[in-house]
């Protein structure tokens, strides 16, 4: 998969570092799938949890924090849309958010 705002992640975890070795794993992973719908991103990662056809939420770091991606399936490609503690995730609509 082709990761659009990963520059976000990077400057995400410069500044909780709590975050980096679970936002690493999540790039790792991501940018080495050939994901095509959301049941293979939950068969790597088991506590994701498919929104909707497009939309993806992660835990990050204990699920202290939460990322929500959108993925374009057929130019393979994941927009991170949300990435946040876990208060500000509960004040957001998963399935609309677009803050990068």
């Amino acid at each position: 998969m082709r990761i659009i705002a990963r520059n976000r992640l990077i400057a995400f975890w410069e500044r909780n570092s709590r975050t980096e070795s679970s936002l690493r794993h999540w790039y790792e992973v991501a940018d080495a799938a050939a994901w095509q719908s959301p049941l293979d991103v939950v068969a790597d990662f088991p506590k994701a949890k498919s929104l909707n056809g497009e939309r993806v939420g992660f835990e990050v770091a204990g699920g202290d924090f939460h990322m929500v991606v959108a993925f374009d399936w057929k130019r393979s490609i994941a927009f991170v849309k949300f990435l946040g503690t876990h208060a500000e995730y509960d004040r957001i609509d998963a399935l609309a958010v677009s803050l990068f």
